[in-house]
């Protein structure tokens, strides 16, 4: 599953950040920033309609998503563990 398909309020986590291609910037940052394998992940709120920014949680961080970086993030749900 990935992180721009969690539900509301909902916790997951992180498998791993997907990478587009060699050398990819974005998913390099995401890790910097703490989206790495093993870490809790929750989703604390969706911006107008459910569209962007989604609004996550990792540890005691906050953190604004545009729609296709959450998409780079595979989770795995509680339930689902």
């Amino acid at each position: 599953m990935l992180l721009s398909e969690l539900a509301m309020g909902a916790s997951a986590t992180v498998l791993e950040v997907n990478d587009n291609g060699p050398g990819d910037r974005i998913a390099q940052r995401l890790r910097d920033l703490g989206f790495v394998t093993g870490e809790p992940v929750r989703l604390v709120a969706r911006g107008p309609l459910g569209a962007d920014p989604l609004l996550v949680q990792i540890g005691y961080t906050r953190f604004a998503l545009r729609r296709a970086e959450a998409a780079r993030v595979t989770i795995t749900t509680e339930a689902a563990a």
